[in-house]
């Protein structure tokens, strides 16, 4: 039987440069989890809820770091579609698995753009009852701010890029980088035209 060799790219072929590294956003994620544990001291009941999919990975790393207890749940809610910007139509395509009410809430998102995505996460979340909500961002994009949500604990706030690794995608790449990169401009050149 005859095989074909045939070369596949590295993912890093496509990186133009990394954004912030792997040891920055561990050692942010230590001074967030030390503002987590002071602000839930007196809490017994947190639960995280990550973002699905690209908060995955930031959940596990704050999960890992965290020393309280704590449990997790996940939603799935998409507003992209094979773009490098939210189409603003959310839609929820997986809802928690155990009811919220009375729970404390700390919901972990990977990056705000718009803040639509979240906004109605965030109302949606409340209509539900938790005893309280909090929001943890690994990224934040505050020149892109379309819907003013209240965002409590911020990794970092970055200019209007498009980034991947650390969870985050393009085209359903990139998620395992372990730092948040910026892409060649001609790997999604096309899209922009």
């Amino acid at each position: 039987m005859h095989t074909m060799n045939v070369l596949i790219p590295n993912l890093y072929d496509h990186i133009d440069r990394v954004f912030i590294s792997e040891s920055q956003i561990q050692a942010r994620i230590g001074e967030l989890v030390a503002q987590i544990e002071a602000d839930y001291a007196s809490v017994a009941d947190l639960l995280l809820i990550c973002v699905l999919k690209g908060g995955y990975i930031f959940l596990g790393d704050l999960s890992r770091a965290l020393s309280r207890p704590h449990s997790l749940d996940f939603m799935g809610v998409s507003s992209y579609r094979g773009g490098t910007r939210s189409s603003g139509a959310v839609q929820i395509i997986m809802d928690l698995k155990q009811p919220i009410d009375g729970r404390h809430i700390l919901l972990v998102e990977d990056i705000i753009d718009s803040g639509r995505t979240l906004s109605y996460l965030r109302q949606n979340l409340l209509a539900r009852q938790p005893a309280s909500l909090k929001i943890c961002t690994l990224l934040n994009k505050p020149s892109r701010r379309e819907a003013d949500v209240p965002v409590d604990y911020i990794g970092f706030d970055i200019p209007d890029e498009f980034v991947v690794g650390y969870g985050l995608d393009f085209d359903e790449l990139y998620r395992n980088l372990p730092f948040i990169a910026i892409l060649k401009p001609e790997r999604f050149a096309h899209l922009l035209e």
